[in-house]
């Protein structure tokens, strides 16, 4: 497995390495700073490098890199990911924006950490919440009085990101479902590219150790029970927090878990079928053939219900480079030109459901030695439609099972925002 993991600055000095096995060493940086730090290859490269029969797989935080060598063969995604926990246990301790004097001024408690998540090269425990427990050196501790016989089950155990004895005066978990729409059409209006992309965020406040039995309108599902009428959704390429039972969601398709308490992201999830769209754009460009004036009509029509309202509605409207003023008139909202970012952009506070709306614009050009024809980049529409997903998805239940049956208050939000959502024209 993981044979050492080491932390460099931008200049490629070592700030911290922890060695886990002797077939690596330290001369093994200077390679990884000639290749890759000296190259310049971060960000345009696979970061996994094989120099001198040792891999290296690094990510960088801020001007540093974390660096995981091994020379035997291993599940690239598994160093990566503890290397992705391993920043976010710093971050919990050392602050979301920690630097290269942070880690030197907290070298002791570093060398603590990555001895807890990582024994002879096998990732080990990486929950903040168990480690916050016995490593009370960062910002991250919180007074808890734990027996050692339950800290050792914490450790051990194989629920790590909930411990035992928690207690709530009410018993209520939040539910969000954020999705967010990407769409490119096409001049002609065909879809080029279609898919919705969500998360399901929970903040649970449950008492005790509960099991919990959430359920979406999964169209496997749904065919199975053949009790609902509405048609489900098909779900691709879910991925789920590591207190979901994997086997029973194979086995079955429902989600079962224990909650670790707080806030923390149950799934993801992504859609490519039956995408309702929530603004449909119609526009419509003429350039007179002097090259002196162009005229841009767009008409946006919301597609979701006239009960709901869509808000932070941001349309850009791309236009010429040597535009020397515009003539704007548009039904609602404020429209202006911003010549730094080369288009007309509508803002709108507040889009009604099933409303229309008109822009106008009459754009004059300034004359050129070298008239070029106009690349027209797409329109790029920004906005967030609350209680509404574009998916359909929707939770269908969320029991709660514990010995004393307590009742549980459940609340649940559907948030759309746009992704890359752009219309070319």
């Amino acid at each position: 497995m993981i044979s050492m993991i080491m932390v460099l600055n931008q200049k490629g000095d070592i700030m911290i390495s922890r060695q886990y096995r002797d077939d690596v060493g330290r001369a093994a940086a200077d390679s990884f700073r000639i290749n890759v730090v000296a190259a310049k290859e971060t960000g345009t490269e696979a970061p996994v490098k094989r120099i001198e029969n040792c891999s290296f797989l690094y990510t960088r935080h801020l001007n540093m890199y974390f660096v995981a060598m091994t020379k035997s063969n291993v599940n690239p995604a598994l160093v990566i990911e503890y290397l992705f926990q391993l920043i976010r246990i710093l971050k919990a301790y050392l602050g979301e924006e920690f630097d290269e004097t942070a880690m030197r001024n907290n070298m002791t408690l570093i060398y603590e950490l990555m001895d807890e998540t990582m024994d002879f090269g096998y990732p080990q425990n990486c929950a903040v919440d168990v480690l916050r427990l016995y490593i009370n050196l960062g910002t991250a501790k919180e007074k808890v009085e734990t027996e050692p016989s339950q800290l050792t089950s914490q450790i051990t155990g194989a629920i790590d990101w909930r411990r035992e004895g928690i207690r709530h005066k009410k018993n209520e978990v939040y539910i969000d479902v954020l999705e967010s729409v990407n769409l490119l059409l096409s001049t002609t209006g065909s879809v080029l590219r279609n898919e919705v992309t969500g998360a399901v965020q929970m903040n649970t406040k449950l008492t005790g150790m509960p099991e919990c039995k959430f359920g979406l309108n999964d169209k496997l599902v749904i065919d199975k029970e053949k009790e609902d009428r509405k048609p489900g959704v098909e779900i691709d390429d879910c991925t789920f927090h590591r207190c979901v039972r994997l086997g029973k969601f194979d086995a079955d398709r429902t989600i079962t878990f224990i909650p670790p308490d707080g806030e923390y992201e149950l799934m993801r999830y992504r859609v490519t079928d039956n995408i309702n769209l929530p603004f449909r754009i119609i526009p419509a460009v003429q350039e007179e053939p002097s090259l002196t004036k162009v005229s841009i009509n767009l008409k946006v029509i919301a597609n979701f219900s006239d009960q709901l309202f869509a808000t932070h509605v941001v349309i850009k409207i791309p236009v010429p480079k040597n535009t020397s003023k515009t003539k704007i008139k548009n039904s609602f909202g404020r429209a202006k030109y911003e010549p730094e970012q080369e288009a007309i952009v509508w803002r709108v506070k507040r889009f009604a459901g099933k409303a229309e709306c008109i822009i106008n614009a009459e754009v004059d050009l300034m004359p050129t030695t070298r008239p070029k024809p106009w690349t027209r980049p797409p329109i790029i529409v920004e906005f967030q439609v609350p209680m509404f997903t574009a998916s359909g998805v929707h939770v269908r239940f969320l029991r709660v099972y514990d010995k004393s049956g307590y009742h549980t208050n459940r609340w649940v939000r559907y948030i759309t925002k746009a992704g890359n959502y752009q219309v070319r024209f």
